[in-house]
């Protein structure tokens, strides 16, 4: 089961209050967010739990996790904002 039980809930976790990280993750929800298996979702809830510099860095190239799966959805983020 998904940690978000409704697709409301998750929009309202994905607004951050940054411009940058809400253009992110509000693009993300419409372009890429329904593509990904449950590992990736559950990956994509793992980031949405980092502070927002920190995952406003991270979205940005600025820094790199330590996890690659975590590298990959930051990825997929970063592709579908660029749409």
């Amino acid at each position: 089961m998904d940690k978000y039980e409704t697709l409301s809930a998750l929009k309202w976790q994905c607004r951050r209050g940054m411009l940058e990280l809400d253009v992110f993750l509000q693009k993300f929800l419409q372009h890429g967010y329904n593509d990904l298996d449950e590992r990736e979702r559950e990956d994509f809830y793992q980031i949405l739990e980092y502070p927002d510099q920190e995952l406003v860095e991270l979205l940005l190239g600025q820094v790199s996790a330590t996890e690659q799966h975590i590298n990959e959805i930051a990825d997929k983020i970063r592709q579908c904002a660029a749409l």
